[in-house]
């Protein structure tokens, strides 16, 4: 999944030369077009779908989140802003991640590792679903492959995931939201039963009466938005 082609969406000017530095800089993006107008850019966009937009949130006449829920079935988002009190909106759009101005490479570099990864999952998503007993983790700057019958269970820690394996004694971190893990994995052996944890179901020892799993060495709650769904699979 290299290249990943990508376009640049931001009003001010400055913002979008810096964007492009790093963008040149990065072997496995593509820039194919930047734009100061948001207008402008879903009209191109149109005609010309891209993987990733690097986009600007206020902008004039239409701003990031209104032109987010207008892209290009595929063409997934990094907003980048100046104003933080966005972050929690531009996750409930299923963005990629949410880069803070002024913004650094090394913060710029490990969300686009995070997009790598999101569309390397979906690239194995469109093989058959009987080819699909692996899966590709970056770890430590690697793509490592795992076997999906290993994984017990899968923890959020914010701007990261930890994949918990059987017979693996430290679990393998890597830069990716909940939300990429739970597209990726197959929904009939994977279930999401809080917000911060994805377990797989035939690894289930016992839930108890208080709707605790038991899992590996680990004891998790099923929360009350995931109960219902959670419920129906044990009955």
């Amino acid at each position: 999944m290299i290249p990943i082609t990508c376009i640049i969406v931001d009003d001010e000017p400055l913002a979008v030369k810096l964007l492009e530095s790093f963008v040149q800089k990065t072997p496995q993006l593509h820039l194919e077009a930047s734009f100061t107008d948001s207008v402008e850019a879903l009209g191109w966009l149109k005609e010309h779908p891209v993987n990733l937009a690097f986009m600007d949130i206020q902008m004039p006449d239409m701003n990031g989140m209104e032109l987010s829920h207008m892209l290009p079935e595929g063409t997934k988002v990094i907003f980048t802003t100046a104003f933080k009190e966005y972050a929690f909106e531009s996750y409930e759009v299923s963005a990629i991640d949410f880069l803070l101005k002024p913004i650094r490479y090394n913060k710029f570099i490990a969300a686009v590792e995070k997009a790598e990864q999101w569309f390397t999952l979906e690239e194995g998503r469109g093989k058959k679903e009987e080819a699909r007993d692996t899966m590709f983790l970056r770890v430590d700057g690697e793509l490592r492959q795992i076997k999906m019958n290993d994984i017990l269970y899968v923890e959020g820690m914010k701007d990261y995931v930890r994949f918990h394996l059987e017979g693996e004694r430290l679990p393998l971190t890597t830069h990716m939201t909940m939300k990429a893990v739970e597209d990726a994995l197959p929904t009939d052996d994977f279930m999401r039963i809080n917000r911060s944890y994805i377990v797989r179901l035939d690894k289930i020892r016992t839930v108890d009466r208080n709707l605790c799993v038991y899992i590996g060495d680990e004891v998790i709650r099923v929360t009350e938005a995931f109960r219902e769904a959670f419920e129906r699979y044990c009955n």
